[in-house]
């Protein structure tokens, strides 16, 4: 038994699963889950010395890769001056400046712990300042575990067996109303029926927990259009595309305008920190301001502030790293299409910049129903081919693949052989 086996049968007995988020279960591919020690750049190592090639990152915020010098170094002297204060900090001053100065549409910002808590706090926002109830999501999109939008939700719902989840009282979820991700006629209907009861819409301005994909031409706009008429907010959930797509997210990639925005990930650099920010006047309603009250004791931490402004600074000084990050992932995405094309199974290719997604089915897929179409054995085979040649992927087939600026061509090189050859039958 391998020491990461080992472990595993130790965490059953004492963590739901074995595992602290059902993302990191194997389960879905058969296997159990390495367990990591250590990692440095674009490789992790387990506790058995085997190195991976990582595409997960943490699930997205290692975009410099892991132990960049820069973050580690920040997070060394902010250890040094004391762990937590619960009071105010020059660094929260210094992070809110940045984000609100260079982000398009964001005014004020709010740092919280979680994405699941900036989301949370986002939804209580417009509802205050709408004076409304309704929210409306898109199936597929996973907005964090919060009651009200755990519903059709995707990430490791998906391939966990839990369509919502048990513990959510039904009138939790009376005032969420879903729509079809890629489908503005699908919200339009929704307005059309609750014209004056919507306070918001959320989504994932890039779907990136059914998979990854990618707005369809003039869906985002239309979705703004629709908000600005019917005055309610509109909500990118930028949890994962926020600070990746570019230093302006998904907003600036694409040009359209959010009313609120959360983040998560990158922007805490590893460290659990998320944040919600946007246009004043919604902002001016959160307390002490306003009367929206929301409040975290260790909000703006000052070791994760330390963390994210380290990494935000790197990103913010050296914009190239994003054309290069982007051009990075269209070609080894394009390559990876290509082969699937000419192989024996079947599998389509999703990417946008530097997230991708490899799903095993023969259709296109838009949305939601489309991506459901894949095989989940098909993939927990090819998952368990790359891991035995030390290429860690996440386990499950609804996630993506996350580049980092640590990845190099000759690493991507090696990984579309090892692809080649599988899909080749080899």
């Amino acid at each position: 038994m391998t020491t990461s086996e080992q472990l595993f049968a130790r965490a059953v007995n004492v963590i739901p699963g074995g595992v602290n988020s059902p993302v990191r279960a194997f389960g879905s591919v058969g296997l159990t889950p390495r367990m990591i020690a250590s990692a440095d750049g674009a490789h992790m190592t387990d506790e058995d010395g085997n190195v991976y090639l990582d595409f997960v990152g943490s699930w997205g915020p290692m975009i410099l890769g892991h132990n960049h010098p820069a973050v580690r170094e920040a997070v060394i002297r902010a250890c040094e001056e004391g762990l937590s204060f619960g009071a105010a900090t020059k660094r929260e001053v210094e992070m809110a400046e940045l984000v609100c100065g260079n982000v398009p549409n964001i005014d004020m910002v709010r740092m919280v712990n979680s994405g699941t808590e900036a989301v949370m706090s986002a939804i209580r926002a417009a509802r205050g300042y709408t004076g409304r109830d309704k929210i409306v999501k898109f199936m597929g999109c996973y907005h964090g575990h919060s009651d009200a939008l755990l519903v059709q939700a995707g990430s490791g719902v998906m391939t966990a067996g839990i369509p919502d989840s048990a513990g959510v009282p039904k009138g939790c979820t009376l005032d969420t109303l879903s729509a079809i991700y890629n489908d503005e006629a699908s919200v339009q209907r929704l307005f059309d029926e609750f014209p004056d009861e919507i306070a918001a819409v959320i989504v994932e301005p890039v779907g990136a927990n059914m998979g990854v994909v990618p707005p369809k031409e003039g869906f985002l706009e239309a979705l703004r259009a629709m908000c600005t008429k019917y005055n309610a907010v509109l909500i990118f959930d930028e949890v994962i595309t926020g600070f990746r797509l570019s230093f302006g997210g998904a907003q600036e990639y694409y040009g359209v305008d959010a009313d609120l925005v959360t983040y998560g990930k990158i922007i805490g650099a590893g460290m659990p920190v998320g944040a919600y920010g946007g246009k004043r006047e919604i902002m001016e309603n959160v307390a002490p301001l306003g009367p929206v009250y929301q409040a975290g004791t260790l909000s703006g931490n000052p070791v994760a502030m330390a963390a994210g402004l380290a990494q935000l600074t790197v990103l913010h000084e050296q914009p190239k790293l994003y054309d290069e990050l982007n051009a990075k992932g269209d070609w080894f995405f394009g390559e990876v299409s290509k082969i699937a094309e000419k192989g024996k199974i079947p599998a389509m290719v999703n990417s946008c910049g530097s997230l991708g997604c490899l799903f095993f089915t023969d259709i296109a897929v838009t949305d939601y129903e489309s991506a459901k179409t894949s095989d989940t054995e098909a993939f927990a085979a090819y998952f368990r081919y790359m891991l035995d040649h030390g290429v860690y992927l996440a386990p499950a087939q609804f996630e993506a693949m996350f580049l980092s600026v640590a990845h190099t061509r000759e690493d991507l090189i090696g990984v579309l052989e090892l692809m080649r050859a599988y899909f080749a039958g080899e």
